[in-house]
């Protein structure tokens, strides 16, 4: 029986389909069209993949091999028309792996900024260091995991668990990096929210496969899918699929997310590419929408890989059809041309596995040694950018009586926690940042660049006191609690730093897995608080953490007079933190998560142990769109500081608040059918044509090739599957090239084009009514007013400057999306006919001004 997608993923937290979600199939997988501005690319890809063979093709759609290359991926070449293949490179903040780069502050600094221009200008600054260290592929920005855990290990890659704010931060990121030439990645798709049995068995429990996030098909849409939207909407040209199954499906094996939603719905032109090792089967994946496997192997140095050699033979064999093949190769070129690689693409000039100058080209087999670093300097100005975001981003969570800024008049400051300093072993000391000794800048994982440098916090503020002539005293050791009353006795002026770190599950830092164990801060940090406050009646904290703790304990303590939110900041650390301190730069970045009063106030909680006996872990997204802010607003909960908050060294007023109607188009389905599926080059060739040509090619040993290694094709694969007669193991309906149904909801890269009409026009009026210069979010809040909506989502915001009683009129539209619903039932995006308002303020909980939401749409 074929089970459609809105039935399956109803039923999917029901047990209809036994105790276990189910994901549909979906085929076959869509081809491109180059359609919009992929038309030129599109033509370009076509007229050079038409030239190729099989291996060719292939080539291009798998991995060398770990450590087989200068980077942490590279695609094979094709020699015999000067293309070299693809360089693939970490990270979301910088090129890991990798010298003379930036180390810009993590993703939710920029989230906190709630600025596009910054947003853009970081995103543009990586691109142009990608560029001239040689890399084709970037492997950021990340919106998944969005944020659904507040203790989840890598929320901190990405903006912020609010689908508005990240999405539109993702996308002018992603403007930024592929405007220089380089092919953004948007990654993990999807639902790859918790470290904690990511990847199957770990930490002492055997597990058969990895962890299901089971999810419903209104809060795919309506929450995780949103972002994503957004980035296929700005033209990113490639996208990464993760590690976790979704509804019991891999997410790199999954028909439904990849052919029908990404590819049918979303309208996505790019390619597909597996997250290292994230591949878990050869025809399966082809058909259900892969397009390039990363990094090539099936495990790191196995030698053996699910495409490759195996791929060309479910080609020869007929299991796998050539137009497919074809597709995989046309859409990885497509976004070569795309992004304009084939104007300016620098030799690779940096080598991931060592700052060596000379060494191994195949680093993992000790194989071809040649010079493999340049050690070109690629940061140009960039530690201006990587400041302004850092100093932007700062959050100013509590200030009593202005206790900040600092006036420079200070006569003993002293500095407190392990957080202020430096890491004895470097800034770069540990392994992809794996370990939190000294001031925290980033967290740990692939999503991490080596520091230039580290302007650690005791450094620049002791520089500006005595600077300014005052007594400076920093004790960094996080169990002098003696030594640190004694001098928080003496200053006038104490600032204690503290600091909670997470990252990527394959380190585990202190006991926490990727995944925090807990909200609280790390180093002995909130002893440290207890003893200064203690003693020091003018006692400001300092905080640099990948997402929300528990302040509860010492927040409300008299002597603690301002709380400041630094997340992590990157090599400028210490000298944005300066910046506020001392007023140079007036606070303006707003919290991009919830701060609550206690871990349970969030509801959800990880999966840490094994609840499906020895099968995968589930855990059911029974939370629905409830997470972060719109929790805490339906379950009436009062946070601690709120999503949006964040306070200025001067006062805003917010009014006249008008909210106009638009007359746009009505919404139409998208109708009528694809073209049959197109194939490029060769359609013949036998497999004596595709043997490994010995008398050419000196082979590595674990290389990837696509080559066979004798005519005999079940001989040749080292898959027992890819014997299998093809109708007993190719899903029904993936060799089906005939013209297929457009989605109703497509039409477009992001979706139907109609559900971005403007629907209505919000203006208000903000006014600095305070003494000195500052930055204002002003944000905007629907409430869609259905029975199953949160009481108000964010919609709009922007960052603006005032200077002291400036005015300024400012103006957001909103979308048909933007006040949409998805109708599982007619898989589209529908209007209700619920009353809706429109809030707008600075923050999720103080929204001054409301006014009714009249539509004039059909």
């Amino acid at each position: 029986m074929r089970i459609s997608g809105w039935q399956v993923t109803l039923a999917a937290l029901s047990g209809v389909y036994g105790q276990e979600a189910y994901s549909p199939p979906k085929y076959p997988s869509p081809w491109a069209n180059g359609e919009g501005d992929w038309a030129i690319a599109y033509q370009k890809a076509v007229q050079f993949v038409s030239q190729l063979n099989l291996a060719e093709k292939v080539n291009l759609t798998t991995g060398t091999g770990w450590q087989l290359g200068q980077c942490v991926g590279e695609t094979g070449s094709v020699p015999r028309l000067n293309f070299r293949g693809l360089c693939l490179q970490d990270g979301p903040l910088g090129i890991r792996f990798a010298d003379y780069i930036s180390a810009f502050p993590a993703g939710i600094n920029v989230g906190a900024t709630w600025d596009r221009k910054l947003s853009y200008l970081r995103g543009k600054a990586m691109g142009e260091e990608s560029r001239d260290k040689g890399i084709d592929v970037l492997l950021g920005p990340s919106a998944g995991p969005l944020g659904r855990f507040p203790d989840g290990g890598r929320n901190w890659e990405g903006y912020s668990p609010d689908p508005v704010l990240s999405g539109i931060l993702m996308a002018e990121t992603i403007k930024g990096i592929q405007d220089e030439g380089i092919i953004a990645t948007a990654k993990h798709y999807l639902l790859n929210e918790q470290e904690q049995f990511r990847q199957g068995s770990e930490d002492g429990f055997e597990v058969a496969d990895a962890i299901s996030a089971n999810v419903d098909d209104k809060t795919l849409h309506e929450l995780y899918l949103w972002p994503f939207a957004d980035a296929v909407r700005a033209g990113v040209v490639s996208i990464m699929c993760s590690y976790n199954q979704i509804n019991n499906s891999y997410g790199c094996g999954n028909s439904y997310l990849l052919n029908y939603v990404l590819k049918e719905e979303l309208g996505f032109q790019g390619f597909v590419m597996s997250d290292w090792g994230a591949h878990h089967s050869g025809v399966g994946s082809a058909m259900a929408g892969l397009d390039m496997s990363m990094p090539g192997d099936i495990t790191f140095d196995s030698g053996t890989s699910f495409w490759g050699t195996n791929l060309t033979v479910a080609v020869l064999n007929g299991t796998v059809p050539q137009w497919r093949v074809d597709d995989m190769a046309v859409r990885i070129l497509s976004t070569f041309y795309k992004v304009g690689r084939d104007q300016v693409q620098i030799p690779v000039n940096f080598d991931s596995w060592t700052r060596d100058t000379e060494g191994p080209l195949h680093f993992v087999v000790n194989e071809t040694w040649t010079k493999i670093n340049d050690h070109v300097d690629v940061r140009r100005d960039h530690a201006k950018i990587a400041r302004q975001v850092a100093a932007a981003s700062a959050v100013l969570l509590k200030n009593v009586d202005g206790a900040l800024p600092l006036t420079g008049k200070e006569r003993f400051v002293g500095v407190f926690g392990e957080d202020a300093g430096s890491n004895p072993l470097g800034p770069n000391g540990c392994p992809d940042r794996g370990c939190d000794n000294g001031t925290l800048a980033m967290g740990w994982g692939s999503g991490t660049a080596d520091f230039p440098y580290l302007i650690t916090p005791e450094q620049a503020i002791g520089a500006e006191v005595v600077k300014n002539g005052g007594v400076f005293a920093a004790i960094t050791s996080g169990g002098a609690i003696k030594e640190s009353k004694d001098v928080a006795r003496q200053a006038d002026t104490c600032l204690v730093f503290g600091n909670a770190d997470s990252g990527e599950g394959y380190i585990s830092v202190d006991g926490n897995g990727g995944d925090r164990n807990n909200l609280t801060l790390w180093q002995n940090a909130e002893a440290i608080i207890d003893a200064v406050a203690s003693e020091c009646n003018n006692t400001i904290v300092v905080l640099h953490s990948v997402g929300p703790v528990v302040v509860e304990d010492w927040v409300e303590h008299p002597n603690i007079t301002a709380v400041l939110w630094a997340g992590l900041p990157g090599q400028e650390s210490g000298n944005a933190l300066v910046d506020v301190l001392y007023g140079k730069v007036n606070p303006g970045g707003k919290t991009p998560f919830t701060w609550g009063k206690s871990r349970k106030d969030w509801g959800n909680e990880i999966v840490r142990t094994p609840n499906n006996g020895a099968g995968a872990p589930q855990d059911n997204f029974s939370d629905g769109i409830f997470i972060d802010y719109r929790h805490f607003d339906q379950a009436d909960l009062t946070p601690r500081w709120e999503f949006g908050f964040g306070l200025s060294y001067t006062t805003f007023k917010f009014s006249d608040l008008t909210v106009e109607p638009i007359n746009a188009p009505p919404y139409t389905p998208t109708q009528g059918h694809t073209k049959h599926a197109p194939t490029f080059g060769r359609t013949d060739g036998k497999p004596s044509d595709f043997v490994f040509p010995e008398d050419e090619i000196r082979r590595i040993p674990l290389f990837v090739y696509p080559y066979l290694n004798s005519t005999d094709l079940e001989e040749s694969a080292n898959d027992p599957d890819y014997g299998l007669p093809t109708e007993d193991y190719v899903p029904e309906g993936a060799l089906d090239s005939s013209p297929q149904p457009l989605h109703p909801a497509g039409g477009a890269p992001g979706g139907n084009p109609r559900l971005y009409d403007p629907v209505a026009r919000v203006s208000v009026t903000v006014t600095n009514t305070g003494n000195v210069a500052g930055d204002e979010v002003p944000q905007v809040y629907v409430s869609l007013g259905g029975p199953d909506d949160a009481p108000k989502v964010l919609r709009g915001f922007d960052r603006i400057t005032l200077q002291p009683g400036e005015s300024k009129r400012w103006t957001v539209e909103l979308t048909r999306r933007d006040v949409s619903n998805w109708d599982v039932a007619s898989q589209n995006w529908v209007v209700t006919e619920h009353p809706k308002r429109v809030f707008v303020g600075n923050s999720s909980r103080n929204l001054p001004l409301q006014a009714p939401l009249n539509l004039s749409i059909q």
